[in-house]
């Protein structure tokens, strides 16, 4: 040791005493600050020798050196050490550990539970079938055609601005805003008749709060064949909107609207559904707004290359979010793609 200044050695000594009576961590970690910190004990004497005359510096500057490598090696040592102990406690512990010594009961046995989504898409599944209709899925990316120009959506429609579309950097290709361009792709691909639904995520450039989200799920059920009238279309909305809220005194009621892809367009409402004289749901009105529908329009036929002079057919949408909030009284669009156990853990 190249120690041997005096109040060096007691420092030391002082250092010793007091590592030896550290038995933590944190008691370590404050005896490191105290020493070797910005402000410890060696930075201190380092400090002093400025002041020091020169040949006071060459004796006083390497003790100095020293002190601080024997401290900072000591630290070290202990530190290691405590690792160690740490290292073997939790070794011990795995040794003795039982796994036979509890069995857990039926109720603490974690089970999963399904998506709104999919209780409302495998019971909407299991209606359409019943009426003879396939499924029918699209892509998510699609191109302008079969997104606007082949539902006789025109160029200029407003439907094509930004504010509702999320147009991709590739030209000519976006996501999908409904899912009326699944019906594009069956009509191109297979000959009527036809009868298909399509549930599937859609995507809107909207703001986000409580009622609308950018991301949401529709389905659509479509039907072409010969003589295909307003009857028909009656008719399947009615069992339709029926078996889907397993109420068989539900009526229908059909409202002139616009949609550029049918003609004539028609709005579905369905008796409430929880009231018989008026409620905060329906407005007092005893009606509630479920979705578009109507006979396709003879434009849209021709562009899938079916002859409207012998086909026609009627279409109908819903979303299965307003369907959810509906059933089972969810008032926050969000929490479907929240990813909430809390929430999830209810169906």
């Amino acid at each position: 040791m190249k120690i041997i200044d005096q109040s060096l050695l007691q420092l030391l000594e002082t250092w010793r005493n007091e590592l030896v009576q550290a038995n933590t961590d944190q008691q370590l970690e404050a005896l490191r600050i105290t020493y070797l910190g910005r402000n410890g004990r060696i930075n201190e004497l380092m400090a002093q020798l400025k002041t020091m005359p020169l040949e006071e510096k060459r004796a006083f500057g390497p003790q100095i050196q020293e002190l601080q490598q024997i401290i900072t090696q000591e630290l070290q040592a202990l530190q290691q050490t405590f690792i160690t102990q740490a290292f073997n406690q939790e070794l011990n512990k795995q040794k003795d550990f039982d796994v036979t010594a509890h069995v857990p009961s039926a109720l603490d046995k974690p089970s999963g539970s399904l998506h709104p989504y999919t209780h409302l898409i495998e019971r909407i599944e299991d209606i359409f079938t019943s009426m003879g209709f396939a499924y029918a899925k699209g892509p998510e990316v699609e191109t302008e055609w079969y997104n606007f120009e082949a539902l006789n959506i025109p160029a200029d429609h407003p439907a094509r601005d930004m504010q509702d579309t999320f147009w991709l950097t590739t030209p000519g290709l976006l996501l999908r805003t409904h899912t009326s361009s699944v019906q594009i792709h069956t009509m191109k691909n297979q000959q009527p008749p036809l009868a298909v639904f399509t549930p599937g995520r859609v995507f809107r450039h909207e703001a986000t709060d409580a009622t609308h989200d950018f991301m949401f799920m529709q389905c659509e059920g479509l039907l072409i064949d010969k003589n295909i009238s307003l009857t028909h279309l009656c008719s399947l909305l009615k069992v339709f909107m029926r078996g889907l809220f397993e109420k068989n005194d539900l009526s229908i009621r059909l409202r002139p609207s616009y949609f550029p892809f049918v003609e004539p367009g028609l709005e579905v409402d369905i008796s409430c559904i929880f009231c018989k004289t008026g409620c905060a749901l329906c407005k007092k009105t005893q009606w509630i707004e479920m979705g578009g529908s109507g006979l396709v329009h003879p434009a849209t036929l021709k562009a899938c290359g079916i002859d409207p002079a012998v086909y026609s057919g009627c279409a109908w949408g819903i979303g299965i979010e307003r369907l959810a909030m509906l059933l089972y009284g969810i008032n926050d669009i969000r929490l479907f793609h929240s990813g909430k156990i809390e929430f999830l853990k209810q169906f």
